[in-house]
């Protein structure tokens, strides 16, 4: 009779934690978030097995000209005609099995460059991303919120 108690608790127990699982399976950054200065909501995403993101809202999407806001800063003339509305700026994440995301990049449409990047989220729900050249340590840290609401996506290229 012991054991058939102890059997349905045990039961109960692991039917609770399956029902939990995906709470603690997702605990990853996929959803919306407002970049360090507000000025850009980026969208990250599971893309195949890793995550990635673009940007998907723009607080001021157009330019003084009236026309969308392009990557006028890249590098590679042929890619500055780009629109910053849908411009991947973000990839590769990978999760370290601790809570951050490892071997991804970022490309910074403000000063045209692509760096290195790790990311994790802190228990406060806050987003820390981490450029760097080289190594983490010679890099430069923002931290991304998740925005307090809705965020309606721009027409991007």
């Amino acid at each position: 009779m012991a054991f058939k108690c102890h059997a349905k608790i045990f039961l109960a127990l692991i039917c609770f934690a399956w029902a939990c699982q995906p709470a603690w399976a997702d605990n990853t950054p996929v959803g919306w978030w407002l970049d360090h200065t507000g000025k850009a909501g980026i969208e990250i995403l599971r893309c195949g097995g890793s995550l990635c993101g673009k940007i998907e809202w723009l607080r001021v999407p157009l330019d003084s000209t009236g026309k969308p806001k392009t990557d006028s800063r890249n590098p590679d003339v042929a890619l500055r005609g780009r629109t910053l509305c849908g411009l991947s700026v973000l990839g590769g994440f990978v999760s370290d099995g601790e809570g951050g995301w490892r071997g991804g990049w970022v490309y910074d449409p403000e000063n045209g460059k692509t760096y290195h990047c790790i990311m994790y989220m802190a228990t406060d729900g806050v987003l820390h991303v981490r450029g760097y050249v080289g190594i983490p340590l010679l890099g430069r840290s923002e931290v991304w919120t998740r925005p307090a609401m809705a965020l309606a996506p721009c027409a991007g290229g």
